[in-house]
């Protein structure tokens, strides 16, 4: 069951707040959750769990769907997306950065800031805004690569080609 927010429209329909209209009364059904918000929550939480490892600077890897989490001894944390090679930095030497996803009921929208790709045993990103490449210099490269390598398997190359995460 996913849970609304109180200042988010009223899933009844009426246009009102949640808080305004049918959060007080007892007598009204709670929708099931559908399967993307489900992952939204999912993405969050997990989103949640690689800052605060990386703000303790614990070195921590998780896989989700078609997305995988970095937490480093350093204090960075990094979301990769593994369709497209895309990935947004979310921590810096343990300090929280401003969480680039948009959620709303529909879709999960990321600004993603960098490519990435494996070259000489080395991650090179490359940043969107103005081309240049850098060597994440403390990313686990083997254990990456191996998630990135475990969710391509699990995931079909038909399916693999029709996901777009924005």
């Amino acid at each position: 069951m996913a849970k609304i927010g109180r200042n988010e429209r009223c899933p009844c329909g009426s246009g009102k707040k949640y808080k305004h209209c049918c959060a007080r009364n007892p007598q009204v059904e709670k929708r099931p959750s559908t399967p993307e918000e489900q992952l939204k929550i999912s993405l969050m939480k997990a989103v949640e769990k690689s800052v605060a490892a990386a703000s303790q600077k614990q070195k921590q890897i998780q896989e989700l769907g078609v997305f995988v989490l970095l937490s480093t001894s350093r204090g960075n944390c990094w979301l990769f997306e593994v369709t497209q090679s895309d990935c947004v930095q979310l921590a810096r030497d343990a300090e929280l950065l401003p969480v680039p996803i948009d959620e709303n009921p529909e879709t999960i929208e990321i600004e993603w800031s960098h490519t990435y790709r494996v070259k000489d045993r080395q991650m090179v990103l490359t940043a969107y805004s103005d081309k240049s490449e850098m060597v994440m210099e403390d990313c686990p490269v083997k254990e990456v690569s191996a998630s990135i390598k475990r969710i391509r398997r699990k995931i079909p190359q038909e399916m693999l080609s029709e996901i777009h995460i924005g």
